[in-house]
């Protein structure tokens, strides 16, 4: 014998048709497109600078490299920055950026704890730079 809560009988559950969910809101073009203003913020630098060498870590450099670029857009004389995008971008054989990177770091932090191996590159990276000469 059945319990006294179960129902005599086979029950039918009635299902609800299927609405298809709304179609996702369209930003405005203008807003997705437009880049957002940069003003000197040192904090929002440091934190582009740590996403960008949780990136780095994983070997997306790529990846790496946008963070650090956005870094010294919100700091613009942050030294360090610009040396992590020159060694990204020189990871990604992105010469030509990352000697102007590297560069940028130089004219910013000429005595740096990293300036010797940063002048190094820089010369490395201005040789593969000059076509050969015939």
């Amino acid at each position: 014998m059945a319990p006294s809560w179960a129902a005599p009988g086979p029950q039918r559950t009635q299902r609800r048709p299927r609405t298809p969910p709304p179609p996702p809101l369209e930003p405005d073009e203008e807003e997705a497109a437009a880049e957002p203003e940069y003003t000197f913020n040192p904090i929002q630098a440091q934190k582009e600078i740590q996403i960008g060498d949780f990136y780095a870590k994983k070997k997306s450099y790529r990846a790496a490299a946008g963070r650090y670029e956005h870094a010294t857009k919100w700091q613009p004389d942050l030294a360090e920055a610009y040396y992590k995008l020159g060694t990204a971008r020189e990871k990604t054989e992105q010469h030509e950026q990352a000697l102007a990177a590297f560069q940028r770091y130089l004219e910013l932090a000429p005595t740096g704890r990293k300036a010797q191996e940063v002048k190094k590159k820089v010369a490395q990276l201005g040789k593969q730079q000059k076509p050969p000469s015939k």
